[in-house]
């Protein structure tokens, strides 16, 4: 137990000892504490700094003095504490301050004279198996910026040194990081930063009151200040980083966390932040949260027969579209971007709580990618949908498509309720909806077509979340439809670029294809994209059947011109021609 101890003392060359190789120090610092260690075990604990040096150094021309920033590296470094309790915080305490003071070995050194090491060796580098021992990482790593941040206010002798500490600090965080490099499932946290773009600070704030509430009982790190005081070195960063706290901050808007404002005992406002409920429930249980939402989903709708439950598989980058009508979309996504969002509700126009919220119009031909696009648009902004077919609206019992109306948007909001999720509502084929309102009505009939109507623009009016509309028809639509809804959305049949695009997207990459096979031939002929579609299906099928399953330009041509002509009922091919 004292072999490193006594070899310290015995050799006479300090640099020589087995515990030098830990002290990361000079020789001569190395001397200071061979001359405090050698004190020490004769009962001395603590030696005023001048004597110390001027024993070592001697005292000819003060060259002792020479030798002051020696005592005070030591004591950055954690070797050696004061006796009496002063900051030492650099530009605080000048080196001449030191001199008339007290010094004692640290406990941290007496540790590597009794093992021969500064620390245990980390545990080699493994994937994280869950997230508790994630957390568990992130925790002590919280718990080191604790003590940075204590240290930085005042150093005593009982204090962790601020070097050793930002030692143990880095060693811990490339840990952390290569851990999650190696980790092949999920981490939730990790995933929530990524989603959020928060930066270190704020992910620091977000772990530190993640830690409250797993394991703290006094609510330590719940205050701003604590908080600020937790990421800042100096005073002009605590001033700089309350803005990360602060109302319209990311961690508050984008609802990650949350605060209560009390009274303080001097009559001021304080502030106690958390983590949100529902943020809280999916990391501390995530798989059970994420199987529960998904499965109740599912289940809901499987129990109704009001909506179809549709799962997107494709996105905005697999649907061709004008670069006009691209934009809009492009500008219509961007209303999930954090920093919109933040705007907005600094502007008032969005509360602090509200999410995404569209009415849109997709107009135009059957077969233009409507729906499609309807689709693909939830699946960019990682939604669900929930699709109604609006021929099922008509009853032919007076009021009963009244009552349907309602059931829409009741049931829509039920389900939003009890999934705590907002999928995207999609009314296919909307026209009886929007069409224009009957004037000097007589028959019962318009009467029920115009209370209809005028409940679902109530409803439409009152909407909250992401609804899409699809018609074949703009020009009948009532202009009081047409005012509630934020985006009118055209869509025409492609052009030849279009075209060209659409046909490259959908020909089969692993098909052969004969020598004369020329893709700009095809893309001459004006179908639409659902056109197309039919048409490569219809092909494929001929083409498989041969002794030789090769397409050819003829394949195709010969079914575009069954499509174009209509002829395609009198030859309806099984499985191909549906929908």
């Amino acid at each position: 137990m004292i072999k490193y101890l006594i070899d310290f003392l015995e050799n006479k060359d300090v640099e020589k000892s087995e515990v030098f190789k830990y002290l990361n120090c000079s020789k001569n610092e190395a001397n200071i504490l061979k001359y405090l260690t050698k004190e020490y075990t004769q009962g001395s604990l603590d030696i005023s700094v001048v004597d110390i040096l001027k024993e070592i150094f001697g005292e000819t021309h003060y060259e002792y003095l020479n030798h002051l920033p020696l005592v005070r590296n030591l004591m950055e470094q954690g070797w050696i504490s004061q006796e009496n309790i002063l900051s030492i915080n650099s530009g605080e305490v000048s080196n001449l301050e030191l001199l008339n003071s007290n010094i004692m070995i640290s406990a941290s050194f007496l540790k590597i004279l009794e093992e021969g090491k500064t620390e245990l060796k980390l545990p080699e580098i493994t994937p994280y198996l869950d997230h508790l021992e994630y957390l568990k990482d992130q925790f002590a790593r919280i718990d080191l910026y604790k003590k940075l941040s204590t240290t930085r206010q005042s150093v005593t002798r009982s204090a962790p040194s601020i070097s050793r500490v930002k030692k143990r600090l880095l060693e811990l965080e490339s840990r952390i990081n290569e851990r999650i490099k190696a980790t092949k499932n999920e981490i939730i946290v990790e995933s929530i930063f990524k989603e959020n773009s928060l930066s270190i600070k704020e992910q620091l704030i977000f772990l530190a009151l993640l830690k409250e509430e797993y394991a703290s009982e006094f609510e330590s790190l719940r205050d701003m200040n604590t908080l600020i005081a937790l990421i800042s070195l100096d005073d002009y960063e605590k001033m700089k980083n309350r803005s990360l706290l602060e109302e319209g901050s990311k961690l508050i808007e984008s609802l990650l966390i949350d605060y209560d404002e009390m009274l303080s005992s001097f009559g001021g406002v304080t502030r106690s932040f958390f983590i949100n409920e529902e943020i809280l429930q999916k990391i501390m249980h995530p798989n059970k949260d994420k199987k529960r939402k998904k499965i109740k989903l599912d289940m809901l709708i499987g129990e109704q027969d009001l909506f179809e439950l549709i799962n997107p598989t494709t996105t905005m980058d697999d649907v061709v579209l004008p670069p006009k009508t691209r934009e809009i979309f492009d500008f219509l996504l961007k209303q999930v971007d954090a920093k919109v969002l933040k705007l907005l509700r600094e502007w008032g126009i969005k509360n602090r709580r509200s999410g995404i919220d569209a009415r849109v119009i997709f107009y135009g031909p059957p077969g233009t990618g409507k729906t499609m696009s309807a689709l693909s648009l939830a699946k960019s902004m990682k939604k669900r949908v929930l699709s109604f077919d609006c021929s099922k609206i008509l009853s032919k019992y007076i009021g009963e498509s009244e009552k349907n109306v309602r059931d829409i948007f009741d049931g829509y909001k039920d389900i939003c309720q009890k999934t705590k999720s907002k999928p995207i509502l999609l009314l296919n084929e909307a026209d009886q909806f929007l069409s224009s309102r009957s004037v000097g009505v007589n028959s019962s009939a318009d009467k029920m077509h115009n209370q209809m109507q005028n409940i679902f623009l109530e409803q439409i009016e009152k909407f909250d979340g992401v609804l899409i509309a699809t018609t074949n028809l703009l020009e009948s639509i009532d202009p009081a439809f047409s005012r509630r809804f934020d985006y009118k959305i055209e869509f025409t049949k492609p052009d030849f670029r279009q075209r060209l695009e659409l046909w490259r997207k959908m020909l089969p990459e692993n098909a052969l294809y004969s020598e004369d096979f020329d893709i700009k031939a095809l893309a001459k002929y004006p179908l639409s994209g659902g056109q197309m579609n039919v048409v490569l299906k219809n092909t494929a099928l001929r083409v498989a059947i041969k002794d030789e399953p090769i397409f050819t330009l003829e394949d195709f041509v010969n079914n575009i011109k069954r499509e174009m002509q209509g002829a395609f009922d009198k030859e309806k091919i099984m499985g191909f021609m549906e929908g």
